[in-house]
């Protein structure tokens, strides 16, 4: 019996093999670059939106309101415009119904498939949008960006948590997250490049250099090996156990291979997993699945990934320093998602959610408070440099929060939880509800912005403390646990414990296993 939800990670048994070999780290950082893809279209669209000519061609009305100087302007609602949301959002509702898609193909035809598509899709977008000449063109390449992204995003996440050893997959998983990250930072450099061209075109190169991203995936998509899960859930056992003997660099993999087998076998009974995923049995995956990426995006992170530059020239930075303080905040995204990279595996999955969540909360909160002095509800204010820097330091510490917390964790968890029968649809509804809800933030925080003015932060903040809660009363540790043999964390929660039964854990037949340390 467990108590407060803790499990102890030696729940699961230890294969041969398993450690670090350069084919699976090889195989796993390509099959990372998918994250690119997102994290660029991230960064690149909040420069984007943030520039003169961009905005004055396409955008006039918000143009006009940027360029009043009189003073007596709200600069809450300066940006408050359907249409430029539009612009950033549209590309995640698309994705959020790509991922449908995604899934049946994901299952029917691999993990490497799925992520070609992806690659192919979003260069289409990327070019599309590059070459924009009317707003119809930029929604249309959005959209197909969309798309890329929402096959992306469904297949790479499964890949890497079915490709890694146990004892490395967090680290080997998190690799997506810091291909997002790197691919934000990278966009936040392009931006303050292409800002400084003469003659207005810079965004077209901005937008048009997503078109590179898409073909590293594109072309390491064609030289990937599929997953042994994959090729096995196809009808190809002895591949699939060549692949795994390959994956784990040993030549004894048969325990392993025989759960693959029976989770396979498991699979296969399972005609319609959309309905059966809905059982009872599939009730702690199915809560994270979508919990976990409802909350993530309620952090807030994407209004600042988004809209940075938006966001500091709305605070008074200059256009510059607003590309530039987002640059700032893209390296502080990076270097800790390296430290999540390090810690993931060796202090556990709940300790950076609850650590991370603790410290966005106070960020949060004082971000709010120092716009609330400076700007009140009128919008009318300016900051000292002093404040602007503090404002700065505060909000990098709410992004490093985030990126060894909620960013890597919200992607890792809901791919390494699901049984095999259900994993491309669980996988599916994580995706989807994270690109529902990004939409949602992305169409409505500009407005939000102009009416909730400095209260938005605590909005935001008030979310981080009930999802903090929710991890440390509902989500076990995972790390070290054979991704097949997740049932049996599970069955070993104090709560989602009377939905798994005995038959559901793979193995629970053999009386020699190790019975699970909880406290």
């Amino acid at each position: 019996m467990a108590v407060g939800g803790i499990v102890v990670s030696n729940v699961g048994r230890n294969y041969d093999g398993g450690g670090i070999n350069a084919f699976v780290v090889v195989t796993c950082l390509v099959a990372a670059m998918g994250g690119l893809i997102f994290g660029y279209d991230l960064g690149i669209s909040g420069g984007v939106t943030s520039m003169e000519p961009f905005l004055k061609r396409f955008f006039p009305s918000v143009y006009k309101k940027m360029s009043d100087e009189s003073g007596r302007q709200n600069e809450y609602c300066k940006f408050d415009s359907q249409l430029l949301t539009l612009f950033t959002s549209s590309l995640y509702l698309a994705a959020l119904a790509a991922s449908f898609s995604a899934s049946v193909i994901t299952r029917s035809y691999g993990r490497k498939v799925s992520m070609l598509i992806g690659g192919v899709v979003f260069f289409l977008g990327s070019i599309l949008n590059g070459a924009a000449s009317n707003i119809a063109m930029l929604i249309i390449g959005r959209l197909l960006l969309g798309v890329g992204v929402g096959f992306a995003n469904q297949s790479v996440p499964l890949y890497l948590s079915e490709m890694a050893p146990p004892k490395i997959r967090g680290a080997l998983n998190i690799a997506f997250q810091m291909a997002i990250t790197i691919g934000i930072l990278v966009a936040n450099f392009v931006n303050y490049g292409t800002a400084q061209i003469k003659g207005g075109w810079g965004w077209r190169l901005s937008l048009g250099l997503a078109a590179v991203p898409a073909v590293m995936l594109t072309v390491g998509a064609v030289f990937l090996p599929d997953t042994p899960n994959s090729i096995l859930e196809r009808g190809h056992p002895e591949e699939a156990k060549e692949m795994l003997q390959k994956v784990r660099g040993a030549s004894n993999v048969d325990e392993e291979f025989q759960d693959l087998v029976e989770a396979c076998e498991a699979a296969k009974k399972i005609q319609n997993p959309w309905k059966n995923i809905l059982q009872p049995k599939y009730r702690p995956q199915l809560t994270i699945c979508f919990l976990v990426p409802f909350f993530q995006q309620l952090t807030g992170i994407n209004v600042i990934m988004f809209y940075a530059p938006v966001l500091f020239k709305t605070l008074g930075f200059g256009d510059d320093a607003s590309l530039i303080s987002s640059a700032i905040t893209g390296v502080v995204n990076v270097l800790a998602t390296i430290v999540s990279i390090v810690s993931v595996d060796r202090f556990g999955r709940r300790i950076l959610f609850l650590e991370g969540g603790s410290q966005m909360v106070i960020c949060q909160v004082a971000v709010a408070i120092l716009i609330g002095l400076n700007f009140g509800v009128t919008g009318e204010g300016t900051m000292t440099k002093a404040e602007a820097d503090l404002l700065l330091v505060l909000i990098c510490g709410y992004v490093a929060a985030f990126a060894w917390s909620w960013g890597p964790l919200g992607w890792l968890v809901p791919s390494e939880i699901c049984p095999l029968e259900i994993r491309s649809a669980a996988q599916a509804i994580n995706v989807s509800v994270n690109m529902f809800f990004t939409f949602i933030i992305a169409q409505v925080f500009l407005t939000m912005l102009c009416h909730l003015k400095f209260g938005l932060f605590f909005f935001f903040a008030a979310f981080v403390i009930v999802m903090t809660v929710f991890i440390f009363f509902f989500l076990p540790e995972t790390k070290n646990v054979p991704i097949e043999e997740m049932n049996r964390v599970w069955k070993a929660h104090w709560f989602w414990g009377k939905y798994i039964p005995d038959d559901a854990v793979i193995g629970h037949h053999d009386n020699n296993e190790k019975t699970p340390n909880v406290v």
